[in-house]
């Protein structure tokens, strides 16, 4: 897998963001932070109504902006119109204006939200903006069946598998005991044919992760990286850090 390795090298967690310079999570500040220290840029991809990818982490709009209501509710359009809080004029992004912003000079890592519509369109319509981008991209979720679906809608795009304990109290309400435990030992690998994984730092060292790693060969990233104990385990365990609040 030559083509992954950057995803050896650490990564800026939603770009290389600090609130107190009113630099916010996925933002064109935060993206061109981390591009002027060559740093490879990680970002959240919602659905927006018209099934478009918005660079953006939460489900509704109320934590980062002064609009309110879930994003998938609106469209590309007019989420583009919607200045982030704190954010220095920032806009929302789409994802061609990331690809813009981005050319080429640093590797991009798309974390994809779970689309529960399972009908294939959100990550078709993803393929196809990545489809004439030449940088090195990958995009991951915790959703196997994304993962999934971008094998089959862009089988040469690079894929990845997100995964932690699953025992919030988020998990436990949306997630069967059963679905906790496949994606916590990774077992959905079977059908989304990940090629890296991206596990919580807190879980690590873990079976599951550890066994891509060293057996299968796949390129193991440890999320959320903040401090340097983290750093020390990510460093021990994985193979780079996706980290925020600090630069490796």
């Amino acid at each position: 897998m030559g083509e992954l390795y950057w995803l050896r090298r650490p990564i800026a967690h939603r770009g290389l963001h600090d609130a107190e310079r009113g630099i916010v999570e996925n933002s064109v500040s935060a993206v061109k932070a981390a591009m002027r220290k060559g740093i490879a840029v990680e970002v959240d991809l919602q659905r927006a109504a018209d099934n478009q990818p918005v660079v953006f982490h939460d489900m509704t709009l109320e934590r980062l902006t002064n609009e309110s209501g879930p994003v998938a509710a609106r469209d590309v359009a007019s989420l583009r119109s919607i200045a982030l809080k704190d954010g220095g004029g920032d806009r929302i992004l789409s994802l061609p204006e990331l690809l813009e912003l981005v050319a080429d000079t640093v590797p991009l890592l798309l974390e994809v939200k779970s689309d529960k519509s399972r009908n294939g369109v959100f990550e078709a319509n993803i393929a196809k903006q990545l489809a004439t981008y030449r940088g090195p991209v990958a995009v991951m979720s915790f959703d196997p069946h994304m993962v999934a679906e971008f094998r089959r809608a862009a089988p040469g795009l690079p894929r990845g598998l997100v995964s932690c304990r699953f025992a919030d109290e988020l998990s436990k309400t949306h997630l069967t005991t059963l679905q906790r435990f496949a994606m916590r030992h990774l077992l959905t690998s079977v059908f989304a044919h990940p090629q890296f994984v991206a596990y919580d730092i807190r879980a690590l060292p873990a079976t599951a992760p550890l066994i891509a790693k060293f057996i299968a060969g796949l390129p193991l990233l440890a999320w959320t990286v903040r401090s340097e104990a983290d750093l020390e385990r990510a460093l021990r365990y994985a193979d780079a850090p996706i980290f925020e609040g600090m630069v490796p």
